[in-house]
C-alpha cells in the first residue's frame, strides 16, 4: 500500500489520527509485497529483523520515517534494530499487533453502559502474540491526534501515536515492552490546535504530587484473605445492625514527627489504625477520599485519579492490604466518593481533548463557583460510563463495603448556590437536575444489585424526599442519608450556656418529627471541626470539667437517638484544636487524665451500643422509639425508650439532664416492673465525672407516670445521661 507525501508529513507533524494506515506491515497484492514502515524520530538507522535476516530500512521522510519491503503476504514475526545517539536497541513494532478493544466494548462505552470500562480503557498490561506490553486506550473524541508519552519513549509524542477507533471517540495502542510502574501521559492535539498533556482518567496508579504522571499498574496479583468477611457481608442487612463509624483522614490521623512529619503508609496504618479502631469498638472506618488528588488541602475532595488510590501512602497493592486487614479484623471500610465535581488542574479531566468533554461547556451548568471546580456532564453517556464504572471499581478491585457520596445536594439542584439568572432550568422549567437524578438512581441500583450487603451513603443537606428509599418506589436508592439537620440542631443547642437551653428545647426534639422519614446516619464529621467552627470539645460551654461533661452527654444522646453513628477522628479523646490536615492528631493529650477518660468513655459507649440490640435493631421506625417525656423544658430534661419492637421485654430507658444541676428524686415513667440496672452513667468517675448516680440501679414502683404504668425515682447527675435496662 502506497502513502502520499501529505500523509507522511501529517504523521511527522503529529496530526494523523490513524497511524496504522501508514505504520506497521501492509500487503500490496498488486506487487505481491509487504511494506513495513516505522516512525523513529531519534534513529540514525533502522534495521528490519525477520526470519534470521536483517534488512536496512530506507528513510523515506527526513523526520525519521523508515520503510522496508519483503516479498509475499506472509510476514513472520519481526523486530526493529534501532541505532541512535544513545546506542542500539532491539524493539518490537507496536503497529504490527492487532487492536484489542472489541466493537462491543466501543458500543457499550458510547451507550453509557460499559460498567466495567476500567478493564478496557486506561493502561492494561497484556501479552499479545507472546509479547508482553501494555494496551493504552483513552476517550478523546474531538482530538486531532493522541499519543502515548512516557519514560519509555523520551516523552516524545511522535513515537507512539495512537489509533483512532472512529466514531466511538476512543484511541488505542498496544506498546510492547512497557512494564509495571512505567510513567505515562496522553499527549493530545486538541480540536482547536491546543497541545495538551493529560493524565490518564482511568489510571490505576499515579505519581506522588506535585508530579502528575500516571503509572502502569496491574489489577491482579494480590491474594486476598477476606473471604469469610465478604461472604458474611452478602447476608448482612446494615439497617438492622450496629454501625458506629470512625471517620478518618489517612494523612493526619497519625504522623511520624521524627521523620520529617511524614505520613504513615497504608501498611503502617494497618498495624496501627486498625487495632485502634477495633479496640475502640467501631464497626467501620470511613476514609476521606483516597483517589489521587493534587492538592493536600482539598482533603481528597478535588480528585483527578478516580481509579488510583493516592500514592501518598503507598501502592495500590498496599491499599488492598490495608482493606484486607480491616476485613480480617472485622472492620468494614466506607470510602468517600466525589462524582459531583472535579478540579481544573491542567493535567486532569477539564477541557480534556480541547473541548468541554467531561464537564458542561456553559459555566452556568459546568462550574461550581464556590469551589472553583467543574461539574460532570451526567447526560453524556461516556461520562456516565466513567463514573458508574468507577463506583463498581472500588467494590470490584478493592472490596470496599460502602461509598459515601459527597455533595449530593449540589448534584440534585441546578440552582445550587447560584443566584437568579446564573443557572439554566431543566426542560420542564424546574430547578431539578434530571440527568444527575437519573445517574444517582442508576448508581444505587447497580451497587445494590451487584453487591448485596454494600451500603451507599448520601451527604445530602436539603429536604429532598426519599433519598434513602428504593428507586422502584420513587426514591434515590441510597442505603443511608446523613442527618445534617439533627447535627446542626444539636450542636447549636449544646453550644449554648445551660441557663439558656430551656428556651431552645425544641432543637432537641424536632429531629424526631422526621427521624423515620429516611434511614439516617447521625454524623459529627470533619466538616464540624474546621473553618473556624472549633473542635467539639472547645465548643462546649463552661469550665473544663463542664466541657468534658457536655461532650460525654452529647455522645450519649447521639448513641441513644435513632440512627447509625459517625464520629470524626480526634473527637473520641477530646481534641482541643481544630483539625489540620497537615498535622497529626494531638495524641499527647492522652497523657492527661481527662482526655484518657473521655477516650475510655467512647470505647465503652461503642461496646455498649454494639451489645445492646434495642439501640440499633429498629432505627428507622417508630416501633423502635417511644417518648417518655419531651415536655420538661424548664429543667432541660429529656427521656425516651429504645426498643427492638413493641413486644420487646428489655428496652433501654434513656434520660438526659442538659443542665449542671443534679436532680434528686426525679420520677421517670417506665413500661415494666422490676429492677432497672443503670448500664451507663456519663457522670461516672471512670469517665471523669462526679460519680453521682443510683448505686447501680433502682426498683420500679407501681406508680403510673408520664403515660407509663410504672415509674422509677432516680438521681440525675449534672450534665449527664443515664441508660437503664430492666432485669425481668
Amino acid at each position: 500500500m502506497s502513502v502520499s507525501r501529505e500523509q507522511l508529513d501529517a504523521l511527522a507533524r503529529g496530526e494523523y489520527a490513524t497511524p496504522r494506515d501508514i505504520l506497521g506491515p501492509h500487503f500490496n497484492p498488486d506487487a505481491n509485497v509487504t511494506i513495513i514502515r516505522t516512525f523513529q524520530p531519534h534513529a540514525g538507522s533502522v534495521y528490519l529483523r525477520c526470519e534470521g535476516e536483517e534488512t536496512l530500512m530506507q528513510r523515506i521522510h527526513p523526520a525519521g520515517i523508515f520503510e522496508a519491503r519483503r516479498q509475499g503476504d506472509r510476514l513472520a514475526v519481526y523486530r526493529l534494530r534501532i541505532r541512535s545517539e544513545d546506542g542500539e536497541t532491539v524493539q518490537e513494532d507496536p503497529y504490527r499487533f492487532p487492536l484489542q478493544l472489541t466493537e462491543l466494548d466501543l458500543h457499550l462505552h458510547a451507550e453509557g453502559t460499559h460498567f466495567r470500562a476500567y478493564l478496557k480503557l486506561g493502561a492494561h498490561p497484556l501479552t499479545v502474540d507472546g509479547v508482553a506490553g501494555v494496551n493504552f486506550a483513552v476517550w478523546a473524541p474531538n482530538a486531532k491526534r493522541v499519543s502515548i508519552v512516557g519514560d519509555f519513549n523520551r516523552w516524545d509524542g511522535r513515537v507512539h501515536p495512537m489509533q483512532s477507533r472512529g466514531a466511538s471517540g476512543v484511541w488505542e495502542l498496544f506498546v510492547p515492552g512497557v512494564r509495571q510502574g512505567a510513567l505515562y501521559k496522553f499527549e493530545i492535539l486538541g480540536a482547536h490546535g491546543h497541545l495538551l498533556l493529560k493524565a490518564d482518567p482511568y489510571a490505576l496508579a499515579s505519581e506522588l504530587r506535585p508530579r502528575t504522571a500516571s503509572r502502569v499498574w496491574r489489577l491482579d496479583g494480590y491474594q486476598w484473605g477476606d473471604g469469610e468477611w465478604m461472604e458474611r457481608r452478602k447476608r448482612t442487612d446494615w439497617l438492622k445492625e450496629p454501625m458506629c463509624i470512625y471517620e478518618v483522614h489517612l494523612g493526619s490521623w497519625r504522623r511520624v514527627p521524627e521523620e520529617g512529619n511524614r505520613w504513615l503508609t497504608y501498611r503502617e496504618l494497618a498495624d496501627t489504625l486498625i487495632p485502634y479502631a477495633r479496640e475502640m469498638g467501631y464497626t467501620h472506618l470511613e476514609l476521606l477520599p483516597v483517589g489521587e488528588h493534587p492538592f493536600d488541602g482539598s482533603w481528597g475532595y478535588q480528585c483527578i485519579g478516580y481509579f488510583a488510590p493516592t500514592s501518598r501512602f503507598g501502592t495500590p497493592d498496599d491499599f488492598k492490604y490495608f482493606i484486607d486487614r480491616c476485613h480480617q479484623a472485622g472492620l468494614g471500610v466506607i470510602v468517600d466518593w466525589v462524582p459531583a465535581h472535579f478540579p481544573k488542574d491542567g493535567h486532569g479531566l477539564g477541557f480534556f481533548d480541547g473541548t468541554h468533554l467531561y464537564e458542561h461547556a456553559d459555566p452556568r451548568r459546568g462550574e461550581h463557583l464556590d469551589w472553583g471546580t467543574l461539574i460532570f456532564n451526567y447526560g453524556r453517556n461516556e461520562v456516565r460510563s466513567f463514573l458508574l464504572s468507577n463506583a463498581l471499581f472500588w467494590a470490584d478491585v478493592y472490596h470496599v463495603d460502602g461509598l459515601r457520596v459527597d455533595a449530593v445536594a449540589s448534584m440534585l439542584y441546578l440552582d445550587y448556590s447560584r443566584p437568579d439568572g446564573e443557572w439554566i432550568p431543566n426542560p420542564f422549567g424546574g430547578r431539578e437536575n434530571l440527568e444527575a437524578i437519573d445517574f444517582i438512581k442508576r448508581f444505587n441500583e447497580l451497587m445494590h444489585g451487584e453487591y448485596p450487603g454494600l451500603s451507599t451513603h448520601a451527604e445530602e443537606s436539603t429536604a429532598w424526599p426519599m433519598v434513602s428509599r428504593p428507586t422502584y418506589v420513587g426514591g434515590l436508592g441510597f442505603t443511608f442519608k446523613w442527618n445534617m439537620g439533627w447535627m446542626n440542631d444539636i450542636l447549636e443547642y449544646i453550644s449554648k450556656d445551660p441557663i439558656y437551653r430551656k428556651y431552645h428545647h425544641n432543637r432537641l426534639t424536632f429531629s424526631l418529627v422526621y427521624a423515620f422519614s429516611e434511614n439516617f446516619v447521625l454524623p459529627f464529621s470533619h466538616d464540624e471541626v474546621v473553618h473556624g467552627k472549633r473542635s467539639l470539645l472547645d465548643r462546649m460551654p463552661g469550665d473544663q470539667w463542664q466541657k468534658f461533661a457536655n461532650l460525654r452527654l452529647l455522645f450519649a444522646y447521639m448513641y441513644a437517638h435513632p440512627g447509625k453513628k459517625l464520629l470524626f477522628m480526634g473527637n473520641e479523646f477530646g481534641q482541643w484544636r481544630e483539625w489540620n490536615c497537615h498535622q497529626s492528631l494531638d495524641w499527647h493529650l492522652l497523657e492527661t487524665e481527662a482526655h484518657r477518660k473521655l477516650q475510655d468513655f467512647v470505647r465503652d459507649l461503642n461496646c455498649l451500643y454494639r451489645s445492646t440490640p434495642p439501640l440499633y435493631q429498629v432505627d428507622f421506625s417508630w416501633e423502635g422509639f417511644e417518648w417518655i417525656d419531651f415536655h420538661d423544658s424548664e429543667q432541660s430534661i429529656l427521656s425516651f425508650l429504645r426498643r427492638r419492637g413493641q413486644e420487646e421485654e428489655e428496652p433501654v430507658v434513656a434520660v438526659f439532664n442538659f443542665t449542671p444541676v443534679p436532680r434528686e428524686g426525679y420520677r421517670l415513667g417506665v413500661p415494666r416492673p422490676g429492677f432497672y440496672r443503670e448500664v451507663l452513667n456519663t457522670d461516672s468517675a471512670l469517665y471523669g465525672g462526679a460519680n453521682i448516680g443510683n448505686a447501680g440501679g433502682v426498683h420500679a414502683e407501681e406508680i403510673p407516670w408520664q403515660g407509663q404504668p410504672f415509674s422509677i425515682q432516680i438521681t440525675l447527675p449534672p450534665l449527664a445521661a443515664l441508660y437503664f435496662r430492666p432485669e425481668l
